[in-house]
């Protein structure tokens, strides 16, 4: 939680929100815990590109910040990544793989000179989750699993306001994507690829016919196109089915959904839940994110500024608090 030293000082907080496709920089105001509206900018992002390609693309979008800021960044990006050392760890996963094994935070360090003395990296799903518990649809809830669903399954499960990653009443490392669903590893069922796929095998395409995209098939859904809803509804009754026990384990209250496909609410919402129903996950609220592009800039910023700080390790000085918690039986 930002201390309230902090929020005296007045100055702005900066934070980055890397994505597969884009990279969003913004400073927060630790007044009212809300990007400021005139700094927010999103830049396109290649993660195929070389690792210089991408550590100089985010650097450009930094440094497009007004400055004056504070030289503590909150930097959320996804998996697999070392948090704590700034050291990416993309290998088998589609995107990003230039940066396995690449110190990102004396990479970003270096091009943003004065600018940053550290970088505190976080998941971008607990970036989000810690977002919508301070401004959205999380608040008021001690328990809550927070999703992200775009070109994969993002999950955070959250206790009162922080990430649990430990202990056994939550997935392994506290994220869904490493579980299995009907035989198969879960984002091989639930995720763009694989809904595009099953639409594939279901639909009546022809060899020279281009596979639609995730909100082509949603819309082709909503006119009634048998295979698109079918590809929907497969896809999210098997996460709410692979969710269910989790929800029941971890005590969650609410399932708060955010991402890209999360425009696509009125298809997710009855499949998601009838997967729950279907293995006594249904006590909890299913609820759309109540700030779905805010919440990973406010939940980095918050994380930014945690204390206490985390020694620096070496040139990175990644830095990031020890806030994850956990759990075993019975806590």
């Amino acid at each position: 939680m930002i201390r309230s030293a902090d929020r005296r000082t007045g100055a702005l907080i900066p934070v980055l929100d890397i994505g597969g496709t884009h990279v969003t920089a913004a400073v927060v105001d630790p007044a009212t815990r809300r990007p400021v509206p005139a700094s927010v900018l999103r830049r396109p992002l290649g993660s195929d590109a070389t690792a210089d390609s991408i550590l100089d693309a985010i650097a450009r979008a930094a440094l497009e910040l007004p400055a004056g800021h504070r030289p503590s960044w909150g930097v959320a990006i996804p998996g697999p990544f070392d948090y704590d050392t700034g050291v990416g760890r993309f290998t088998g996963v589609g995107k990003f793989e230039t940066l396995s094994g690449v110190d990102v935070g004396a990479g970003l360090r270096r091009r943003l000179g004065r600018r940053a003395e550290r970088l505190r990296f976080l998941n971008d799903a607990d970036a989000f989750a810690i977002g919508e518990h301070h401004a959205g649809s999380a608040a008021g809830h001690e328990r809550v699993v927070c999703l992200t669903l775009g070109t994969g399954v993002g999950s955070s499960f959250l206790r009162d306001g922080l990430p649990v990653h430990d202990g056994t009443r939550v997935p392994p490392d506290g994220h869904l994507h490493r579980l299995t669903v009907r035989d198969r590893p879960l984002e091989d069922v639930v995720s763009r690829r694989a809904i595009r796929a099953r639409y594939g095998r279901l639909g009546s395409l022809t060899e020279d016919d281009v596979l639609p995209d995730v909100h082509e098939i949603a819309a082709l859904a909503r006119r009634g196109d048998p295979a698109a809803s079918e590809a929907f509804r497969y896809a999210f009754v098997a996460l709410g089915e692979a969710l269910a026990p989790w929800i029941v384990r971890f005590a969650a209250t609410a399932v708060v959904i955010g991402g890209s496909m999360a425009r696509s609410w009125d298809l997710i919402h009855p499949a998601l839940s009838a997967g729950l129903a279907r293995t006594g996950g249904a006590t909890a609220r299913v609820l759309p994110a109540g700030r779905p592009a805010e919440a990973p800039l406010i939940g980095a910023a918050d994380w930014a500024q945690a204390a206490p700080f985390a020694a620096p390790r070496g040139l990175t000085g990644s830095g990031t608090p020890p806030r994850r918690t956990q759990e075993g039986e019975g806590v």
